[in-house]
């Protein structure tokens, strides 16, 4: 067709733009004149340009002229523009029946059948019109305006559908529609993307989602697991992967603790994995980086490791939270290339809900272990005078009671025993309350290891250094009893084992270097750490305890870290000791 320099013209204001395209010059030329004062009127040359201006859009009609008038004709006419759209372009009655359509309306109607003179809506089954307009083709034709909706076929098909009236200038009452032109466009993956992202956000709201019921009746373990139940419900049914595995980062080791594991090969399972970018696989690789990885083939990638039996693809991603890595999240298919770009998206959305919920899962394992340690704290602080006092009686009746009644004796034996027991319990108790479900994301506690069940006895005449040592040595994993004075501290040392004793140099009856000799005599490998205040040694107890071979000493007020430093030097076998000093 030759060039219209004519219907180049583009009218500057905001007019709706038409696409003219006809054989006949002369009709083409008398619609843009009929026409350019109300229209934006573009008339390609070809089919080919006229089919590459449609892709573009922006138009809000199309005239398509030709020698065969008919309704039916002048899409007959104009195949060779319809045929060639992604779209599906139908001819439809007044009575929804189909007059004609292209190969893409067949194509996406799904039906091998025939569809012209069927039901419109029949040509798709039973759809389901989900809106905005839930009856688009009697809109059109009773509104005579473009209505639009969406049909939905089976769970994962969505079509849009706009159908727009055709009017004949010729007929007496042109306001009535002759047909319908109808487009259907496929929408199912954006419509199924936007509903995944939804449901993935929904997911990361029920991941972390605790009655307060719940909160008070289930252990940190009973979270944890329920928390794995729900990961694996969402990864099944919502992001359809049957094979998954999650891997926790110790963030002081290193290593990579398996947290869930569904078809897996059991070696892999049970492979120890470092967050390393080399010779830990995939998982290592993620972990270490940060970065999420898409394995198209196991059989050629260099890092892929054996994860499930028979995969040929993986997909691994990070769980992070602000820019800190928590684990891995891996999913496997039996498939080569089985992932796509769409599904790195999806599982890293819903990898960073999970941080999220094991966050919060933390969190609360924290609050809970904060709120028993004070419990437990609070409670010792309460029983641990009276407690002693207790112990301290009962040993000096124990002592003094030689030849008495042996039931008498052996019932003090027992009261001193329950006595003792009743600390250790309260503390065992706080320790259960405090145990962390996944130790996996667990720093390492202040406290160091050769602390934790050793006896120490504290002697100090002030009540609040008796009571402090009670909190501070407990918290640090010790067994606490204290004496008010020096021959209360002989009467227990005698009666009981100590791994160590902690003694002010100013006890009312006696001077530090005479409670060392003293202690020494009761126990010549008893481990004994002398405390005084800076600079203030008027008997010079320092000087005759170092003489008497003490080496030990605390200068109040100390630090816990100066605090711990001693006491694991007392804990030490002598040969460590002497090793240390060198």
């Amino acid at each position: 067709m030759p060039r219209l320099d004519s219907c180049e013209m583009t009218i500057e204001s905001a007019t709706a733009r038409i696409l003219c395209f006809s054989r006949d010059v002369n009709q083409a030329r008398e619609f843009v004149a009929k026409f350019r004062h109300e229209y934006d009127v573009v008339c390609p040359e070809s089919i080919e340009d006229s089919l590459e201006s449609l892709q573009a859009g922006g138009f809000a009609g199309l005239f398509l002229c030709g020698c065969d008038m008919t309704a039916a004709g002048l899409l007959l006419q104009a195949g060779g523009i319809l045929e060639n759209l992604h779209d599906g372009f139908a001819l439809v009655g007044l009575n929804r029946e189909v007059l004609w359509h292209n190969a893409r309306f067949q194509e996406l109607a799904g039906d091998g059948e025939p569809l012209v003179g069927r039901n419109f809506y029949s040509c798709f089954g039973a759809p389901e019109i989900l809106g905005p307009d839930f009856c688009p083709l009697n809109t059109a034709i009773g509104m005579g305006e473009s209505a639009r909706s969406t049909l939905r076929i089976g769970d994962k098909t969505y079509y849009e559908v706009e159908a727009t009236p055709v009017f004949d200038p010729n007929a007496e009452y042109q306001s009535i529609a002759r047909f319908l032109i109808v487009v259907l466009r496929d929408t199912s993956s954006q419509v199924l993307q936007k509903q995944k992202l939804n449901a993935i956000y929904q997911a990361g709201l029920e991941l972390g989602d605790l009655t307060p019921q719940e909160l008070l009746e289930m252990s940190v373990e009973d979270r944890v697991e329920l928390l794995k139940s729900k990961i694996l419900h969402f990864t099944q049914d919502l992001l359809e992967y049957d094979t998954v595995e999650i891997r926790l980062l110790n963030r002081k080791t290193r290593q990579l603790a398996p947290l869930l594991a569904v078809g897996m090969d059991e070696e892999a399972e049970a492979r120890p994995l470092m967050a390393s970018p080399k010779d830990n696989g995939v998982t290592g690789f993620v972990a270490s980086t940060g970065k999420s990885y898409l394995c198209e083939d196991t059989s050629t990638d260099p890092l892929y490791l054996l994860g499930a039996p028979e995969a040929r693809s993986s997909l691994t991603v990070p769980l992070t939270l602000h820019d800190e890595i928590f684990g891995t999240f891996n999913v496997e298919s039996p498939r080569a290339g089985a992932f796509s770009e769409n599904d790195l998206q999806f599982l890293e959305l819903f990898a960073r809900e999970i941080a999220v919920a094991l966050n919060t899962l933390d969190l609360l394992a924290v609050e809970k272990s904060s709120t028993a340690s004070r419990k437990t704290e609070a409670i010792l602080r309460e029983v641990a005078e009276p407690v002693d006092v207790i112990i301290q009686d009962s040993t000096w009746l124990l002592e003094n009671a030689v030849g008495s009644n042996p039931q008498i004796m052996d019932r003090l034996r027992d009261v001193l025993r329950n006595t003792r027991a009743i600390k250790q319990l309260i503390q065992r108790a706080g320790s259960d309350l405090n145990g962390n479900a996944h130790p996996e994301l667990d720093d390492e506690g202040s406290s160091s290891p050769l602390l934790r069940s050793k006896r120490v006895l504290v002697v100090d005449s002030d009540d609040e250094v008796r009571r402090a040592a009670h909190e501070l040595l407990g918290r640090l994993g010790c067994e606490v009893e204290t004496a008010h004075d020096a021959e209360e501290c002989f009467l227990l040392a005698r009666s009981f084992h100590y791994d160590a004793v902690m003694a002010d140099i100013r006890l009312p009856d006696r001077k530090g270097y005479e409670v060392f000799e003293q202690l020494h005599q009761i126990d010549p490998h008893l481990s004994v750490i002398l405390m005084t205040g800076y600079g203030y040694d008027p008997g010079h107890s320092i000087v005759k305890a170092r003489q008497a071979g003490c080496d030990s000493f605390l200068f109040k007020p100390f630090r816990i870290d100066q605090l711990v430093k001693v006491l694991e030097k007392a804990f030490k076998p002598p040969t460590e000791q002497n090793g240390a000093d060198e």
